[in-house]
């Protein structure tokens, strides 16, 4: 198990410098350099030079990526001439709030599916099975903003239940006192992400009760909900641990198309404005800050998975 986490750590700090070393190029593949993507088309020389030597990018390319990496480390992920503040800042403001509407539509989707893919496995093959597996491909395939503007049309104007925009604030408090504009923001992300946990909790679950150890709980007279919701589904649970570290990604995806549709002031509708505006601080910064996550997230969740199932710490300890 130690070798499996030094091993882990060792693979994820090698990608954190791979993500890095990735952004650092672009930033300098940008048009008319940094300094001009930066200042605008509209800065004379003598600006563009005075900001290349207080940002080091008259230096060697290797003595940049060093600087590069220093303020990377004391959080400077530059400055947004666009907002006139930080690219920290503009993150550190958005993030928490992008955070709610991602907890809320992973627990939902959870929630949801994991009955869902249990109902499949145990009824597959049958009616209840092809009914849920045609509705998941159907949620799967259909376009999110189509989705969000579905629930738009139906909720908000034909019956007008719910408000059509989210709640608007600086802060999280601000967003959670107006919980009603939540609600489709909140479905809109998680009818997806439904769509692909119950896939891969049936398919789990499908395998685990032809397993040995489940011909042994029904041989022992165990009722068949014991077996199924005890004894099978603890073990079918271990790719969603996975798949939640590996999803970050498709699901910060999907909130900049709903935070955009339903003008929720997050890191998605950050990233959408400052495409538009050209904003490239802002763009590198968002995207260096989701891939980290993601590297994070994926080593969350293997040593969660490593954790939780014991023919990984087997496999670890005999190595």
């Amino acid at each position: 198990m130690v070798r499996y986490l030094i091993t882990r750590l060792g693979q994820a700090l090698i990608v954190v410098v791979l993500v890095t070393v990735i952004a650092f190029l672009i930033l300098h593949l940008l048009p008319g350099g940094v300094a001009r993507a930066t200042l605008g088309k509209d800065a004379t020389l003598d600006q563009l030079a005075a900001f290349n030597h207080a940002n080091g990018y008259d230096k060697p390319w290797f003595q940049q990526y060093v600087l590069y990496l220093g303020r990377l480390l004391h959080g400077n992920f530059g400055y947004s001439y666009q907002l006139n503040q930080s690219v920290l800042e503009a993150i550190t403001q958005r993030l928490p709030k992008t955070m709610v509407l991602s907890l809320f539509s992973t627990v939902l989707a959870i929630v949801v599916a994991i009955p869902l893919g249990v109902i499949q496995a145990v009824r597959r093959n049958r009616i209840a099975d092809y009914t849920i597996t045609s509705l998941s491909l159907l949620a799967y395939a259909t376009p999110i903003f189509f989705m969000g503007l579905m629930m738009i049309i139906l909720f908000s104007q034909k019956w007008p239940i719910l408000p059509p925009e989210a709640p608007q604030g600086f802060t999280v408090s601000d967003v959670l006192a107006a919980p009603a504009g939540l609600v489709l923001p909140v479905v809109t992300l998680a009818i997806v992400t439904v769509a692909t946990y119950s896939r891969y909790v049936r398919s789990s679950m499908v395998d685990n009760l032809n397993e040995n150890y489940v011909r042994t709980a029904r041989s022992k007279g165990l009722p068949e909900w014991r077996v199924v919701l005890v004894h099978t589904l603890r073990n079918g649970l271990f790719p969603i641990i996975g798949l939640l570290g590996m999803y970050l990604p498709a699901l910060f995806s999907g909130a900049l198309v709903v935070e955009s549709l339903f003008n929720f002031p997050g890191m998605g509708q950050l990233f959408w404005q400052a495409a538009l505006k050209r904003d490239y601080p802002i763009l590198l910064g968002v995207t260096l800050i989701i891939s980290i996550a993601t590297v994070v997230g994926s080593l969350i969740a293997d040593l969660l998975y490593a954790a939780a199932d014991p023919r990984v710490r087997l496999r670890g300890s005999s190595s």
